[in-house]
């Protein structure tokens, strides 16, 4: 994909992006060669790439979950005007 001078100017007003006439050829080259490099990653072979959530064969150490605080929720529900099975109710507003 190439992108033309006119192109790039639309672009940049839909990114609200402001470049000067005299950045403009500098700017349109330096996209085309993004766009080149993505082109060339598009072509790469993947399919017998393994997805990964990181780069390294590494696991993050979590520590135990602890309960720190108590349970308040019937508290708070004896005061709500409504409530439901464990949980508040929300009155819908029906115009």
């Amino acid at each position: 994909m190439s992108l033309d001078n006119n192109k790039v100017k639309e672009i940049a007003f839909l990114a609200r992006l402001s470049i000067e006439d005299s950045e403009l050829e500098q700017s349109t080259q330096e996209l085309n060669n993004i766009l080149g490099l993505m082109d060339q990653l598009g072509e790469i072979d993947t399919g017998d790439a393994e997805p990964m959530a990181h780069p390294l064969e590494m696991s993050q150490r979590l520590r135990d979950d602890q309960v720190t605080e108590e349970d308040l929720s019937e508290e708070f529900q004896e005061i709500a005007p409504k409530t439901g099975s464990n949980h508040f109710l929300v009155p819908t507003v029906i115009e």
